[in-house]
């Protein structure tokens, strides 16, 4: 199997939960190190690897593919770079800060013959994929509503400056946002309108902090809410069909997990608990039916997975730079509604 050196352009919180794990652990992958400004740590988990001083330094070297997982503000920088440099790139969420962006990077990618995937890992969770099923398998009928929630209560500002000082990047709808829109045009298509109403809550807060979107279907209409003043979450995905509903808490374990240094694995990996099921209350062959349904696994290995497929066999990405141009049209459409307080055509 032919190894595909990785490297990552930081080695925070992102870096270290969510992407090292796995690429360490898929036979298909080599991590080879981490862009490091200051702390030094990469090499504490992962000894073999290098910790480059400088973006020049770690595109100098013989990588393949550059996980670009820095503050929003610079993903279209960065990306920009690897991709000129001739490396296959993953993105992380917001993709860019402007549908603008989006398209170039796109463009680049194509031009260059390179991979580029943006990191929706929450198409994995278990959560997602359980609704996802219900949905397919047809049992509450036509689609009549969807709303789905990121809620927490976290009154206090991050302490992470990039999160709070007012930049292109920084605010709600482009850190919880993306995760919400993304997993509703998965399941449900690019829509026709957008409505939204966008907030600051948090006392001293200088970025948004609360969200409500509407996205106009022809026959059905999805909200997205996420916000930081919600000490007792509602489920945090509803559907409602003509011939029942589903309602299912968030309860995917895998961040919990990759922060207490757990490592992935295949088969027990993502497995949440049964007190976290969904509660499917719809009628099939005339029969009235309200039962507990079994989640199903999540595994953010899989994207992975579809990165090395994509790169080493010619397979599309997992998550493809069109759809990060589609998640940021969603955005901006939501920014224009909120400022003229309407109903924005796609």
């Amino acid at each position: 199997m032919q190894k595909i050196k990785t490297a990552l352009l930081s080695y925070g919180m992102s870096g270290k939960v969510f992407h090292a794990p796995f690429i360490a652990f898929h036979p298909g992958f080599e991590l080879l190190g981490s862009w490091e400004r200051s702390k030094k740590l990469i090499q504490q988990d992962y000894p073999d690897t290098k910790s480059y001083s400088s973006l020049e330094a770690l595109l100098e070297d013989d990588v393949d593919l550059v996980i670009v997982n820095t503050p929003v503000e610079t993903h279209f920088e960065y990306a920009k770079k690897v991709l000129e440099a001739g490396k296959h790139a993953i993105v992380e969420k917001a993709f860019t800060t402007t549908v603008a962006e989006a398209k170039e990077l796109a463009a680049l990618a194509k031009v260059k013959g390179l991979k580029l995937a943006v990191f929706q890992n929450r198409r994995w969770d278990s959560d997602l994929k359980t609704v996802r099923k219900i949905i397919l398998d047809g049992v509450l009928g036509e689609i009549v509503e969807a709303e789905f929630h990121f809620d927490r209560y976290s009154p206090n500002l991050s302490p992470k400056q990039h999160k709070e000082t007012a930049n292109s990047g920084a605010g709600i709808l482009k850190d919880l946002g993306p995760h919400l829109i993304d997993q509703a045009l998965y399941l449900f298509g690019f829509p026709q309108a957008v409505f939204a109403d966008i907030r600051v809550t948090r006392e001293h807060s200088l970025v948004d902090d609360c969200i409500d979107l509407l996205l106009y279907y022809p026959d059905f209409r999805v909200r997205l809410k996420a916000g930081f003043f919600v000490r007792e979450p509602i489920p945090a995905y509803i559907i409602h069909g003509k011939k029942g509903s589903f309602l299912k808490p968030r309860g995917d374990v895998q961040e919990d997990d990759l922060k207490l240094g757990k490592k992935p694995n295949l088969d027990t990996w993502g497995k949440e608990a049964t007190t976290k099921e969904g509660i499917l209350h719809t009628e099939i062959n005339n029969d009235i039916l309200i039962e507990k349904t079994p989640t199903l696994q999540g595994n953010y290995y899989d994207f992975f997975e579809g990165v090395y497929q994509s790169i080493s066999n010619d397979k599309p990405e997992p998550v493809t730079a069109q759809d990060g141009v589609k998640v940021m049209q969603i955005i901006e459409a939501a920014i224009e509604s909120n400022k003229q307080q309407a109903v924005i055509n796609l």
